[in-house]
């Protein structure tokens, strides 16, 4: 089992926090987000890593360092994450991903247990889920059939209509990586799109009749560090994450 982090944007939506600092250094109860979800990773027996980098790589490798010092990890560069979105950093992992695996975006507060529960779901292609909050416009949302199969994902989905939110960690059997690899080869090296979410990818995928799964997580604290409001508020929320 691998872990892919993704930590190449600026986050310009928390200047002026991350003007000097990338966002996954940012601190909450005395530790960085990134630390944190290294932890959260190595408690659930993973222990090989592939993050992309890009805004202030220098900055993350040497915290790694310092805080890891013996951690498997494979770094890729996203040079131009000025111009483009959180599917390219993902295509840049497709050939360095050697069996199943699970994917996680560099900017949440969360419990370690979320991944434990993707872990024991009985399909090993599905993403966590938070229910129970009100959805708004900016997040990415899902859509399930009876089974909790997912049928929709993105952000511009009926609220209404919605199962919850997903939070940016997801697990994938190889078969489904190496498909998701090619939808984002296509895509970015033949087509130039270059500024999507990943999510949209992970459409194309459903279209075609390949099962995720929806995995409700809401019993365990998460949250997305976006803005300046969400790093105060997390500041009351991580007394209350298993350690």
């Amino acid at each position: 089992m691998q872990a892919i982090i993704l930590a190449a944007g600026m986050a310009k939506r928390l200047r002026p926090l991350t003007d000097e600092t990338p966002k996954c250094l940012l601190q909450v109860g005395g530790k960085s987000l990134l630390e944190m979800t290294i932890n959260n990773i190595l408690k659930n027996g993973v222990n090989s890593f592939v993050m992309v980098t890009g805004y202030r790589e220098n900055m993350i490798k040497e915290h790694i360092s310092e805080i890891f010092p013996k951690l498997e990890i494979t770094y890729l560069t996203n040079s131009d994450y000025e111009n483009n979105n959180n599917s390219y950093s993902l295509w840049m992992t497709k050939n360095y991903i050697k069996g199943d695996s699970i994917l996680l975006d560099s900017d949440i507060l969360f419990d370690y247990r979320i991944i434990s529960k993707l872990f024991e779901f009985p399909h090993t292609d599905c993403l966590a889920v938070k229910r129970g909050h009100t959805l708004s416009e900016e997040e990415i949302k899902v859509i399930i059939d009876s089974t909790n199969k997912i049928e929709h994902i993105g952000k511009h989905l009926d609220i209404n209509a919605s199962y919850g939110e997903s939070i940016g960690i997801e697990r994938f059997s190889f078969d489904f990586f190496t498909m998701l690899g090619e939808v984002l080869e296509r895509k970015i090296v033949q087509e130039n799109n270059v500024n999507e979410f990943y999510e949209a990818s992970f459409q194309e995928l459903y279209d075609r009749g390949n099962a995720m799964y929806a995995v409700d997580v809401s019993e365990y604290k998460c949250m997305e560090i976006d803005f300046p409001e969400d790093l105060e508020r997390a500041q009351g929320e991580v007394k209350f994450l298993a350690q």
